[in-house]
């Protein structure tokens, strides 16, 4: 069974529970916002910026416009709509969950801010960790080799004594 599946707390009521988590827990910025089907929270927190970004279901998804049990015939579109919007409110109490449960498990000791969040924080370039090293990740795994921490120096030669 999928966490808060039945959940009645709306979406707004989540995200400004998330923002309400972060503000208990020292966050000094908070953000949020959606383009397409990303949903995206982002905060400030131990001097390091955070994000997680969401990708929302779709809403012309089989799993909403179609019923399984009875052939997979067409669902209304309010039973549609429902089915996608119970979803939707699934996926931000999840959010506030996992946010909660990370900062608590900080503030208790049990791990550090950056154990916890480190494949989101948000680097210069506007990548997190996770965007960024996902693709070295996969690279390492293939060749089994690890990747060098610095370039290669030069040899050095008699003349540079």
């Amino acid at each position: 069974m999928t966490f808060a599946a039945a959940t009645s707390v709306s979406v707004k009521k989540s995200r400004a529970e998330i923002e309400a988590i972060l503000r208990r827990y020292g966050a000094d910025s908070f953000l949020s916002g959606w383009q397409d089907r990303k949903a995206m929270v982002q905060f400030r927190a131990n001097g390091r910026y955070v994000r997680f970004v969401m990708t929302m279901p779709d809403p012309n998804d089989k799993r909403f416009t179609k019923h399984k049990k009875h052939a997979w015939r067409d669902r209304t579109a309010d039973e549609a709509r429902r089915l996608y919007e119970q979803a939707c409110r699934t996926a931000w109490r999840a959010l506030a969950l996992v946010i909660k449960a990370k900062l608590e498990a900080v503030e208790t000791g049990i791990t550090t801010f950056e154990h916890e969040f480190l494949a989101h924080v948000v680097l210069p370039d506007g990548q997190t960790v996770g965007q960024w090293m996902e693709p070295q990740l996969a690279e390492v795994y293939a060749s089994g080799l690890m990747p060098r921490t610095f370039p290669a120096l030069p040899a050095s030669s008699e003349e540079d004594s």
